[in-house]
């Protein structure tokens, strides 16, 4: 029988390292985390090609599972590798102990995915994990037992942060999304044939998630494969949100939800979500804010001082995860339209807002890729003081303005950028918007500005002529 290999792109770093791990013949503890669907099981998949790969993972704890249903599914799994009856055990050290009986001396890597729905309905688990890795695994040189996850909080506590694994973890792995020409690379792979605006929508309503991309279909065009994942009733990202939340957060699902909600408007800081969301005046909010951020779907933004190019100690937090941001604002609301079948006729450009929510979205997909920008501005990253988006409060003696992106480098140089996404050609009104921005800043003497535009779409002859802008970046060039 032959099987399909889904294409695999990327991750070389994190390859290159797990082999560097394989290659010393030792037996190696690996914990590796990330957001849910970014393929953390599928890299160890590809690491284990060419070994012995023994994966293992639990049902999702929802109501009803116990510690003993975690057991049996692992009893199932042991029992579908090796070819034996069904069996089961009560206690987590029989399995282990059986699992060590069918180990051999071939390099051999071990997953457990979503250890935190393993381990979560029985308190020792931790324990009996830590004495087989202790008094069994010692034993079997050349395995790599990869810990696995995405409820990050768990894994931090339980083992990252755990004196049960002190010192004996040898690799961690945080999976991050995909870069620009890596998503352009897997979509290739499956031979989708869109345009660069096609292109740049599908990854506005994905990010650079590796499972989201994987669905995209060939012979669908970006809006009928969006339609398909968004808005038709049983379209995999329609129930992907809940799905998220209850897996990663189960109870306190709600207050997330929130959270997430109020950043879908904007960056805040974490008095005026406080204020928002009408918190109490504790220290939970600022744990909530760093599970968030722990699981790859918020990002911290310090504020700046242009004069000293350092960071204050004001933060603002914005959601980065592209997906969570268009669900709020566009599958959530019309999810009873969606279960109706009312958007199969609709074109998506009718939806409110879409145009700058495309724009807004490709902003928080060029701040993943900063890099990218460096390089098609000629900057080094070590001559970078600080980059982020700016905001400058408006005060007594200043104006406020919004920068998408600003560089501050050790020369004293402001890059500011603006961020443009549009179907109709772009023209000389951009000048007079970024004019605007850079007279309202606070700008310390002596230092120089170089505004630049990073555009999707048409722009005009004149823009092109004007010569105002240091550099005019065609996104697609990327």
């Amino acid at each position: 029988m032959i099987f399909y290999m889904k294409p695999f792109v990327g991750r070389d770093n994190e390859l290159r390292k797990l082999e560097d791990l394989s290659k010393s013949g030792r037996t190696c503890l690996v914990v590796m985390k990330g957001r849910r669907r970014i393929g953390k099981s599928r890299l160890a998949e590809e690491f284990g090609k060419n070994k012995v790969f023994l994966p293992f993972s639990g049902p999702s704890p929802v109501e009803g599972v116990t510690a003993q249903n975690q057991r049996d599914s692992f009893a199932r799994e042991l029992a579908t590798l090796f070819h034996l009856p069904p069996f089961t055990f009560m206690d987590w050290s029989d399995g282990f102990a059986h699992l060590s009986r069918h180990l051999i001396k071939k390099p051999t890597v071990i997953l457990f995915d979503e250890i935190s729905w393993m381990g979560s309905k029985d308190p020792t688990f931790i324990p009996k994990l830590k004495i087989w890795w202790d008094l069994a695994l010692q034993n079997h040189p050349s395995v790599i037992l990869i810990l696995c996850g995405s409820v990050s909080t768990w894994i931090d506590k339980n083992i990252i942060n755990s004196t049960a694994f002190f010192g004996r973890v040898s690799l961690y792995l945080e999976l991050t999304e995909l870069s620009i020409p890596q998503c352009k690379k897997l979509l290739h792979l499956q031979n989708f044939k869109g345009s660069d605006l096609d292109f740049f929508k599908i990854l506005s309503i994905t990010g650079g998630i590796p499972w989201y991309l994987e669905q995209i279909q060939a012979n669908q065009n970006a809006d009928e494969n969006i339609k398909r994942l968004c808005f038709e009733k049983d379209g995999l990202l329609v129930h992907e949100f809940e799905r998220i939340f209850n897996d990663l957060f189960s109870s306190r699902g709600e207050i997330y939800k929130k959270i997430i909600t109020s950043l879908s408007q904007g960056m805040k800081t974490s008095a005026a979500l406080q204020k928002t969301l009408s918190y109490s005046a504790s220290g939970t909010l600022s744990q909530y804010l760093k599970a968030l951020e722990i699981c790859g779907f918020i990002s911290k933004h310090p504020d700046w001082s242009l004069k000293t190019g350092k960071p204050s100690k004001l933060i603002l937090y914005r959601l980065s995860d592209n997906y969570l941001r268009f669900y709020i604002h566009y599958i959530e609301p019309n999810l009873m339209k969606i279960e109706q079948g009312l958007f199969l006729e609709s074109p998506l450009s009718s939806l409110p807002g879409w145009e700058p929510m495309l724009g807004f979205q490709l902003e928080n997909l060029l701040l993943k890729n900063r890099f990218l920008l460096y390089q098609a501005l000629g900057i080094h990253a070590q001559d970078i003081m600080i980059d982020n988006p700016y905001v400058q409060k408006t005060s007594g003696r200043k104006k406020g303005c919004q920068i998408d992106y600003l560089i501050q480098t050790k020369s004293n140089t402001l890059f500011v950028c603006e961020i443009k996404m549009r179907r109709r050609e772009l023209g000389l009104e951009v000048i007079d918007a970024m004019k605007t921005k850079i007279a309202s800043l606070a700008l310390p003497k002596g230092f120089g500005i170089a505004p630049v535009l990073l555009h999707l779409g048409p722009i005009s002859d004149a823009l092109l002529s004007s010569r105002y802008f240091y550099r005019i970046i065609d996104i697609a060039d990327l």
